[in-house]
């Protein structure tokens, strides 16, 4: 039988590979796979077919509106008058937005560059039947993320 556990790569992992090889588990019957993380890159404008939430335009949509609508209140008692008032407010508002994005994006890129798993490993653990809840036992003492067992 195989047993499958997620980790995240901390000491937990390693006294977990220490405890089972405590229970006379031999290296040969242990393998630890590392994970890559995908290298998140966002996109200036979401697609109608592939959207991630991400999207750099809409706090520039959002900054573009209220600068221009500010733009056009003012303009009624600026020189140039409401409409060209407005215009300067919605480019200023969209610079700005798509500005204070890129860089709230690209410090929460470098905090958050996998998608939904904090896996860093797997833990692949090849054992007998009458072993399974002691190993299990150990897993779930040590922080694992998930465990999965495979009966062959």
């Amino acid at each position: 039988m195989y047993i499958f556990a997620t980790f995240k790569y901390n000491m937990e992992m390693e006294l977990t590979l220490r405890e089972l090889e405590e229970l006379g588990l031999s290296k040969e019957h242990l393998l630890v796979i590392p994970l890559d993380k995908i290298k998140y890159q966002s996109k200036l404008i979401d697609s109608m077919h592939r959207s991630d939430g991400r999207s750099l335009m809409d706090l520039s949509a959002i900054f573009g509106i209220i600068f221009m609508l500010l733009g056009v209140i003012y303009g009624y008692v600026l020189y140039w008058g409401p409409i060209l008032w407005g215009l300067i407010g919605l480019v200023f508002g969209v610079v700005l937005g798509f500005i204070v994005d890129y860089y709230i994006t690209k410090k929460n890129e470098n905090n958050m560059r996998k998608r939904g798993s904090d896996a860093d490993l797997i833990l692949m653990i090849r054992c007998e039947k009458d072993n399974q809840e002691n190993i299990e036992r150990v897993l779930w003492n040590n922080l694992v993320l998930g465990v999965g067992v495979l009966e062959r």
